[in-house]
């Protein structure tokens, strides 16, 4: 299991943290890459339709997100076959290979029993996970989830969709991204847009949106046995808030909360209401808030460049210092942000360049 050291942001403020990167293998080959932060009892998120692990973590507004609610809880996220980190995958896309996927992080953890996030299309599988697996969760957070995917949107506009991801996965991605965080600020939609293109392929990208379309589990609502709350914001444009009204109506006993805003994604908008019923649900206190970060003139001015794509040899040329110590820059950037690569700085910089 690999090992880094990494910092969660929140409204400007750091707390160092911990994160372990690992690999499951499924029963039938291939491997699946997760991610733990924080400690205490598991908290399981079950990804939307693409993740990226890493490179996700270097939009500040996902690290925010993921990094509050690991205060207190052993936060695991995985991508699923087939994105980020994940292997390739080319086989069918179904709802048993989805709860596959957990089965194999979970073992690969040792984790006998947990508490479950799952958001978008991830709350569709993690209703099927509870239900199939009542005795491993102990309480199920769904937001912005569905029963049924037939009521997302019409026939015509779900067949519109996946045609132009499949003709153009770059304008497509930057189509869904304004559709998911419309109250996202250039920045942050110009990284999410590029993180989910380097999350999958084209192909895959399609594949996962017409397993989201397809799933249905308005027969396995009722099975759950373990304590539910539902989130829903009451403007998402990509899942009505009318299926969040059907789970909490189906899932026996589950707390329904209606939140304004427009994003689908839980990270942005008032991401912080989000994490705040979350963390009440899972009687959590509220979020620590640390000391101040940022990078230096000179830092912010190496990351630019490298968001552009230069070499360390590009940019030594360009600065007027040698190589050398255009590779410390990018050193201590990437200790200071708590990245790993190259591409997590040039994320980071996208999110929150002055080109906003």
């Amino acid at each position: 299991m690999r090992t880094a050291v990494v910092s969660c942001l929140f409204n400007g403020l750091v707390t160092a943290q911990r994160q372990e990167f690992g690999t499951a293998r499924l029963p039938g080959g291939g491997r699946v890459a997760y991610a733990a932060t924080g400690s205490g009892p598991y908290l399981l998120v079950v990804p939307g339709w693409l993740s990226h692990l890493e490179l996700g973590w270097a939009v500040p507004a996902d690290r925010l997100f993921y990094g509050s609610l690991a205060q207190g809880r052993t936060l695991v996220r995985y991508d699923r076959p087939g994105c980020g980190l994940s292997d390739a995958y080319d086989g069918p896309r179904t709802m048993d290979l989805e709860v596959a996927a957990i089965a194999t992080v979970a073992e690969a953890l040792g984790m006998t029993r947990f508490d479950l996030f799952g958001f978008s299309m991830g709350a569709v599988v993690a209703v099927q996970w509870a239900a199939d697996h009542p005795d491993t969760v102990s309480r199920m957070v769904l937001y912005g989830g569905w029963a049924t995917g037939a009521a997302i949107g019409d026939e015509a506009t779900r067949h519109h969709v996946l045609g132009l991801l499949a003709a153009s996965w770059g304008l497509g991605s930057d189509l869904l991204t304004e559709l998911f965080a419309p109250e996202a600020d250039a920045g942050t939609r110009l990284a999410l847009a590029g993180y989910q293109r380097a999350a999958s392929s084209a192909e895959t990208a399609v594949a996962l949106l017409r397993l989201a379309y397809d799933l249905d589990v308005r027969e396995t609502l009722p099975r759950v046995q373990s304590p539910t709350l539902v989130l829903h914001r009451r403007g998402d444009r990509a899942a009505p808030i009318a299926q969040g009204r059907v789970l909490a109506e189906q899932i026996p006993d589950a707390d329904l909360v209606e939140l304004d805003g427009r994003s689908h994604l839980p990270a942005i908008g008032d991401a912080g209401s989000v994490v705040a019923e979350v963390r009440r649900f899972l009687g959590l206190p509220a979020v620590r808030r640390d000391v101040p970060t940022g990078l230096t003139a000179r830092q912010s001015e190496v990351a630019a460049l490298v968001a552009d794509g230069l070499t360390n040899r590009q940019l030594a040329e360009r600065l007027g210092i040698t190589e050398r110590s255009a590779e410390s820059h990018l050193e201590r950037i990437r200790l200071r942000l708590g990245f790993r690569s190259r591409a997590q700085v040039a994320a980071w910089y996208v999110a929150t360049g002055p080109h906003k």
